[in-house]
């Protein structure tokens, strides 16, 4: 069973792929291209994605520039 996620909560890169049905390298391409949620740095080298921002991607990817 899956749990629903919370607000303001942080996705990891596997989590994103999961979300998404992106390969990771697409989604650092998309990044690079503005077409994607950039991730947020948690300290040293670990990053993760903002649930809303990619919420928001899913709702509509083609909307805005990231």
């Amino acid at each position: 069973m899956n749990a629903i996620a919370a607000p303001g909560r942080f996705l990891k890169m596997s989590e994103v792929v999961r979300e998404t049905s992106l390969h990771r390298a697409t989604i650092y391409r998309r990044i690079e291209r503005g077409e994607f949620p950039k991730a947020v740095c948690l300290g040293g080298r670990r990053v993760a994605w903002r649930e809303a921002d990619i919420e928001r991607w899913k709702t509509n990817p083609e909307a805005e520039q990231y």
